[in-house]
């Protein structure tokens, strides 16, 4: 094989092994060009969202965390040569955001907001303009381009659990119901108290069931929810340098987990510290718990106009309100609200 290619060589101009192979790389490099997509996704920073010169682009920024940044260009023209490009970034004031505290632009035009508040949601606009050189008359014509930018604060929702689980007893008139469902509730209280959670909304009801193949059964149906504002959790907070959701989430996750394992052992418990079983006494697999997401004062959920981050609490926009910790943000027909993020009308 070689003998052949080298004989093709022959009474051609001597070329040396190492400008064959330069060649050789070229000729690879050519066609990898030719096939290749319009722009490589691993040049692409995961922190960078781009522009787009068809339609505005949404950006949510958690409270109180840094945004990505955003780029003053489309994805398509960042693949491109770019001569004396200039930028320009107007803020939902209507200022420049050069040269501003909370702002931060780089010199290829990528903006980062710092600390980012309710009161900085809005269009962030950037105009981008650049010379176009004809090669033929070295001619320059400079071109514009602009990009909208939609950005607003998002909180993760404040999660509540509701619980309900069975208990089997002898009778709905027993007395020993109602002082079973205290003492139950005060145990539950104790066992979540260090987390700053606490149980609210206790209630039972009993019923008659009759099951599949059984006679018929009273039943004591529990139902509950867990908080994680119990007095004292502001103290927590304080301690905190960011803003509290997390770690109050963190907490009544765990307050949740404590009380789920609780119900699971007691099976367990029956069966080994008890001779004979009590006349009242928990329904295995009965536990059922669901999350209840509520949103802090000035936030709202809404899966259609910010389907992007569906499951966030973000802020209201200008001309809706939310005055406590609703799911989402009502609209004001008094008085037109002009900021982001009302908590009155």
């Amino acid at each position: 094989m070689w003998g052949g290619c080298w004989g093709l060589l022959a009474g051609a101009p001597l070329v040396s092994v190492g400008a064959l192979l330069h060649a050789l790389v070229a000729l690879t490099q050519v066609e990898a060009a030719n096939n290749e997509e319009p722009y490589s996704v691993e040049l692409i920073k995961k922190n960078d969202i781009y522009g787009s010169i068809e339609h505005k682009v949404d950006v949510y920024v958690k409270v109180y965390t840094n945004s990505p940044f955003l780029v003053c260009m489309d994805l398509a023209l960042s693949q491109k040569e770019l001569v004396d490009p200039k930028y320009l970034w107007i803020g939902p004031n209507g200022k420049n955001l050069e040269g501003q505290s909370y702002a931060t632009v780089t010199k290829t035009g990528k903006l980062m907001v710092r600390g980012f508040q309710e009161s900085m949601s809005g269009s962030y606009t950037c105009t981008l303009s650049y010379d176009i050189i004809k090669t033929d008359t070295q001619e320059e014509k400079e071109k514009y381009k602009a990009y909208k930018f939609m950005v607003y604060a998002y909180r993760e929702p404040d999660y509540t659990y509701q619980i309900s689980v069975r208990f089997t007893t002898k009778e709905c008139s027993l007395a020993a119901n109602g002082q079973f469902f205290e003492g139950l509730k005060i145990h539950l209280d104790d066992l979540i108290s260090h987390l700053t959670c606490h149980i609210i909304e206790p209630s039972y009801k009993c019923h008659v069931v009759k099951p599949p193949k059984h006679g018929l059964l009273h039943e004591l149906f529990f139902t509950f929810k867990v908080n994680p504002f119990a007095p004292g959790w502001e103290a927590v907070c304080h301690q905190i340098s960011y803003d509290c959701e997390d770690e109050t989430n963190r907490r009544i996750q765990k307050a949740r987990d404590l009380i789920e394992e609780f119900f699971h052992e007691q099976p367990l418990v029956l069966k080994h510290e008890f001779q004979n079983i009590p006349a009242i006494h928990y329904i295995d697999h009965s536990f059922e718990v669901t999350r209840i997401d509520s949103c802090r004062p000035g936030f709202g959920k809404n899966d259609v106009t910010h389907s992007d981050c569906a499951s966030c609490c973000v802020v209201c926009d200008p001309g809706t309100y939310s005055p406590n910790n609703e799911i989402t943000c009502r609209i004001c027909k008094n008085i037109r609200i002009k900021y982001y993020g009302a908590k009155s009308c």
